[in-house]
């Protein structure tokens, strides 16, 4: 069964510093492995002549990859992973940046502080908590798909796609513990002339 998680509205960025090394965590929302690779990409051109760039992410709660990028193995990206996770976290990638300060740390202290790293970072972060939700088929005749289309436009149902064929089909985006009372409504606001199918299992933002 899906549960719910958090996620990130917008980036986020947060610089730390133990014993004179510097820490620069940035944070994105990530919904695939290549959106995630793009932003890892974006922060190792950045910062180009950093003595590490460590990353983490975790995408459709069973993809979950870090990279110590030359640390001691398990001393910055499983510490990241982790923290990620632990708070809940998905869909969200971490690039933390390490500016040597000439203290080694060992390896203790390198997974604390890339650990703290991205939870001080994700203290500052306003989280979208998203929900279980189905994708529902409702498909009707051309005759009432027009009045179908403006009551689902201004419901609490998000239209993702509408298709035109023999019949006129919305996709709409439906909490899970709403469907229910979502087919009533429709069967309801089509005299029960719609054909409603479930699909795929999705997130959606907590309204």
């Amino acid at each position: 069964m899906a549960l719910p998680y958090l996620t990130l509205r917008t980036r986020a960025e947060h610089e730390t510093e133990v014993k004179r090394s510097r820490f620069i965590c940035a944070m994105a929302p990530a919904g695939s492995a290549e959106e995630a690779a793009e932003f890892i990409a974006e922060r190792r051109r950045l910062h180009q002549g950093a003595t590490h760039n460590c990353t983490a992410y975790v995408v459709g709660q069973r993809l979950q990859k870090g990279d110590d990028d030359g640390e001691p193995g398990g001393t910055a990206g499983t510490p990241m992973v982790q923290a990620l996770v632990g708070r809940g976290f998905n869909d969200v990638v971490a690039v933390v940046t390490r500016y040597f300060g000439g203290v080694l740390l060992g390896a203790g202290g390198l997974a604390r502080a890339y650990g703290s790293a991205v939870t001080e970072t994700l203290d500052r972060v306003e989280p979208v908590r998203m929900v279980p939700a189905r994708l529902v088929r409702v498909s009707v005749g051309h005759e009432q798909a027009g009045r179908v289309e403006n009551d689902l436009r201004v419901s609490a149902y998000p239209v993702r796609e509408v298709s035109y064929g023999g019949e006129v089909s919305f996709s709409v985006a439906v909490g899970e513990n709403e469907v229910a009372s979502f087919t009533e409504w429709v069967a309801t606001l089509t005299a029960g002339r719609a054909t409603v199918d479930l699909g795929a299992e999705i997130h959606v933002p907590e309204s």
